[in-house]
């Protein structure tokens, strides 16, 4: 083959890449914002209706607990059959759930068929962000400064457009109505799941018809803490931001659903521009090295810390409610942003290319099992909290995010600290094992 040749195929492989991360972003960004806008749908319709906060948060438990299993047998169906046959099989499932929700008889509209339709949204969820963050891993190849780069972008816009989904549904909800927003929002999946079908090329990686399904499980001890350090630092986000926040919002400062939506929809977007923002904004200060470590996550969570704790504080204190949450929320979502932005660059500089379906679908496991957490204790802390008074519901909320954080930092404490420059993922040898 002639140097000509050989730099010629290195072109069209780079823009095929390229093609397949821009493709693959926007299946993501489609099924995103879907999920992001039926959260707004469901809590603020039944909350209307007069459920509980602990009944709304109940509505979200099959999305959370097929989340985490969605996680552990995805990242083995991504690496048996390649991930474009997940990212297919996520855009298909969360047609089907809101399909469930938006031609159902009014009758069907209750708590067992909403959860059932949760359930299957969840696993839809899942399957599109491990297929996508999986195969960025995949087209940018063994660099670590493009990887960090694409998963910032990837990571960053997501949150990004989860924002607008949670706006876009909270309006969509006060103009057209809930089964109607459904069917808009149906509409949307549905074309993007035949335009990646249409125009995705290869495979997204080799499918490995010798997986086996204990392969799950990760041996990597980087791996293992970083999942675990996952656990908590998700469920400190959701404890407060899930339930207890936007009824706080709509029950105590009296906004109505769709500025409540919106005030999300703006702090989900600036954590996304912040998230992607982040390899310029944490930069390591050893000549050669610029990618983040565990001692980088570790000072992120325990800095992160402060800021439920300071707005419990004011709350407590009779500071203007509005004032200290707003403000508190801010800053605690770019502090939250730079630690979830090092957590996803992390789990993708630890594993191996031929690993990284099992190793991202165990992380997220990890990660929906702390969501799981943050959204049942959102809902019966803040209702538990109301003994206290009308802000005490979200002071309790605050407090166990705390404490959830703190364990983040405790753990975020053992993972590798690799000080040299590299251009490649971290080993097995790199840890001492």
């Amino acid at each position: 083959m002639t140097m000509a040749t050989s730099e010629t195929l290195s072109t069209t492989k780079q823009a095929t890449n390229l093609r397949n991360y821009i493709l693959v972003t926007g299946a993501y960004w489609a099924d995103t914002l879907t999920d992001g806008a039926i959260r707004m749908l469901v809590l603020f319709y039944f909350y209307q209706l007069g459920f509980s906060p602990f009944q709304v948060a109940s509505l979200f438990l099959f999305y959370e607990v097929f989340g985490i299993i969605t996680n552990l047998f995805g990242g083995y169906l991504g690496a048996r059959f390649g991930l474009k046959t997940t990212l297919f099989m996520g855009l298909g499932t969360q047609l089907i759930a809101l399909s469930l929700l938006a031609f159902a008889p009014p009758s069907l509209l209750v708590v067992p068929y909403v959860m059932l339709a949760q359930a299957l949204s969840g696993i839809a969820k899942d399957l599109t962000k491990m297929s996508s963050k999986s195969a960025v891993k995949l087209v940018a190849g063994e660099t670590q400064g493009q990887l960090y780069r694409w998963v910032s972008i990837l990571t960053g816009s997501k949150n990004a457009i989860k924002g607008v989904g949670f706006f876009v549904g909270a309006l969509l909800l006060t103009l057209v109505g809930f089964q109607v927003a459904l069917m808009i929002l149906g509409a949307l999946v549905l074309s993007a799941l035949v335009l990646a079908m249409a125009l995705i090329r290869g495979d997204l990686g080799t499918a490995n018809k010798k997986a086996k399904f204990t392969h799950m499980f990760s041996h990597n001890r980087a791996v293992n803490l970083l999942a675990a350090a996952r656990i908590f630092l998700f469920g400190a986000r959701d404890v407060w931001f899930v339930v207890g926040l936007p009824v706080f919002f709509v029950s105590v400062l009296g906004w109505d659903f769709w500025l409540a939506g919106g005030f999300m929809a703006a702090w989900t977007i600036g954590y996304g521009v912040v998230q992607a923002s982040t390899p310029g904004l944490i930069r390591r200060r050893v000549e050669g090295a610029h990618e983040p470590d565990g001692r980088t996550a570790a000072l992120l969570a325990f800095g992160l810390a402060a800021f439920p704790a300071g707005i419990a504080l004011a709350l407590m204190n009779g500071v203007a409610p509005t004032l200290a949450v707003v403000g508190g929320l801010l800053a605690f979502g770019v502090v939250f942003a730079l630690n979830s932005a090092v957590h996803s660059y992390l789990i993708l500089a630890y594993t191996d290319s031929d690993k990284v379906a099992m190793n991202v679908g165990f992380y997220y496991m990890a990660n929906a099992m702390g969501r799981l957490a943050g959204t049942v204790l959102s809902g019966l802390l803040y209702q538990l909290g109301l003994r206290s008074g009308a802000s005490g519901g979200l002071v309790l909320c605050l407090w166990a995010s705390m404490a959830f954080v703190l364990i983040a930092g405790a753990i975020s404490l053992l993972l590798p600290v690799n000080i040299a420059p590299r251009t490649r993922p971290i080993a097995l040898n790199d840890l001492g094992e």
